[in-house]
């Protein structure tokens, strides 16, 4: 078992009461593991013959005991596709404490991986990193998922986030609609995700932001620094936190609710998660949330 889900992590998991059932009626027209009639495993019920019925699926022994045409219906299990996104700009190695928001991402993305494969669906994987982006195909077996945990350890963010040129790979291969769970800082310098983002929406997936920050970024709480320096450009400058607090925090909520209609205008599920949060809630709230959502 991978070193990113602990004994925490897996108990969480398992007390959530959210596993097939609570994603039917959610994500993707609340199918994850819903049942469409056809000519499945599991007998689900009778109906009358109708024209142009398939003949094959007469049932002959209700004709023999009725003497009339019925038609046998099956439950087929339908499962959906997952991808994980993940953000691997050098950003992403901001720390609080001793936590960085890749550290979390690891954390978040393994469990949501987990608990998917659980559910019977089908985890992939894009790293977005300098100069372009990693890619796993979506597959349902525990090697798959092992794989997956090892390609999450080998995340080591740098540069600054995958520029546009790169998105052509996201058209290429297995064209199935899928749901993309993205975890990023949303640091960009030209609108480089938000450019992605639409680029995702014209290929009609579902997609998910999970919008990670610090308390320490968030509340401009920096103890003992004047100096700053930015990971991704290099740049430095130098603040006075105590004077800067009051209009940087007013700053940073003006910011956020800006990025939440940003998203909420293309459609697209938003939840802003501190690196301090419990990792088992996280995964509740989005659960919950994803259960409301209809396309």
């Amino acid at each position: 078992m991978s070193k990113l889900l602990d004994p925490k992590v897996l108990m969480a998991i398992k007390e959530l009461s959210l596993s097939a059932k609570m994603t039917i009626d959610g994500f993707m027209s609340g199918i994850n593991k819903s049942t469409v009639k056809g000519p499945g495993l599991e007998f689900s019920q009778y109906r009358s013959y109708q024209p142009g019925d398939d003949l094959r699926s007469l049932d002959w022994k209700m004709f023999a005991r009725s003497d009339r045409y019925y038609i046998r219906e099956s439950e087929v299990e339908t499962n959906i596709s997952i991808r994980l996104l993940i953000d691997a700009s050098a950003s992403m190695n901001h720390q609080d404490g001793n936590f960085s928001k890749i550290d979390y991402a690891r954390y978040l993305a393994a469990s949501l991986a987990y608990l998917g494969n659980l559910q019977g669906d089908a985890i992939g994987l894009y790293v977005f990193r300098s100069g372009g982006i990693f890619s796993m195909l979506a597959k349902q077996d525990f090697q798959h998922l092992a794989r997956l945990f090892y390609q999450l350890e080998q995340i080591r963010p740098e540069g600054i986030f995958t520029r546009p040129i790169h998105y052509k790979e996201l058209y290429g291969g297995v064209q199935k609609r899928e749901l993309l769970i993205f975890i990023t800082d949303l640091y960009e310098m030209n609108d480089e995700i938000f450019t992605l983002l639409d680029s995702l929406n014209t290929l009609r997936h579902e997609v998910v932001v999970f919008h990670l920050m610090s308390g320490n970024e968030l509340e401009l709480d920096f103890k003992g620094y004047t100096s700053f320096e930015d990971l991704e450009t290099k740049e430095t400058i130098q603040i006075d936190q105590d004077k800067a607090r009051a209009a940087y925090r007013q700053k940073m909520d003006q910011y956020l609710e800006e990025t939440r209609i940003k998203l909420l205008d293309r459609r697209i599920f938003y939840r802003l998660l501190r690196t301090d949060e419990p990792l088992d809630q996280a995964l509740r709230d989005f659960l919950n949330q994803r259960n409301k959502l209809k396309i």
